[in-house]
């Protein structure tokens, strides 16, 4: 489930950051922790397991009629492909009017999870 980020949330959204190579410089993670709150729409999301404890998060731009990802991470023992998608799907969710895109970086994992979600509507209309 996400979780919109709040201040109390910030070590454990920073400790998620940081497994992303950029992030392992501190200064450069507190840097854009302080450029996602900043600006309302720019925002961070942490991802909670079921079983309560967090184990991801996603960096968002949210524009008129799109949802930029610049960043997500998933801790170690969590990273795979089906949490990556349930992730995405979730995010999708949250915004069911706008299209989920990338940056540069992140393109091609939004685009693997657009072609796993055309397949599975497909084989669920079918």
């Amino acid at each position: 489930m996400l979780v919109k980020y709040r201040k109390d949330y910030e070590k454990v959204a920073m400790g998620l950051l940081s497994f992303i190579p950029d992030f392992k410089d501190l200064a450069h993670l507190q840097t854009e922790m302080q450029w996602y709150q900043a600006t309302s729409n720019h925002q961070l999301f942490l991802w909670r397991r079921p079983d309560g404890d967090f184990s991801g998060v996603i960096g968002i731009e949210v524009g008129s009629d799109f949802v930029l990802v610049h960043h997500d991470s998933l801790s170690p023992e969590e990273r795979n492909p089906a949490n990556q998608r349930q992730m995405l799907d979730e995010l999708a969710a949250l915004f069911p009017d706008k299209r989920v895109m990338g940056t540069l970086e992140m393109a091609p994992i939004i685009g693997e999870w657009e072609r796993n979600r055309d397949k599975q509507q497909t084989t669920d209309h079918n």
